[in-house]
């Protein structure tokens, strides 16, 4: 993980796809992230995408214009995990909302 710090938008720069929840299942943990940085749905695309890629991830929902993101898991999540996936995603976990 690399400490530089981004500012700019998803938009225009990744070729991920678009939309802010990716249902599985219900889980039996519920973690709600604090992210700065999204600004579209094409960002809600791509954290979404990289947090359901997490081992025991059964559904995630992302909110750009509040920066939270509800995570269902079958286990408690490593926030170094969460946060290494919304790195990747191009973005900043803040911390648990």
């Amino acid at each position: 993980m690399t400490s530089q710090t981004r500012t700019a938008s998803c938009c225009g720069t990744s070729s991920r796809g678009s939309g802010g929840t990716v249902d599985i299942q219900t889980a039996g943990f519920v973690t709600v992230y604090k992210v700065s940085g999204m600004t579209c749905g094409h960002c809600e695309g791509a954290v979404s995408q990289e947090i359901s890629a997490l081992d025991g991830v059964t559904s995630v929902k992302v909110v750009a214009a509040t920066g939270e993101v509800t995570v269902n898991s079958a286990t408690p999540l490593d926030d170094d995990a969460v946060r290494a996936a919304i790195d990747e995603a191009g973005y900043e976990l803040v911390g648990r909302a």
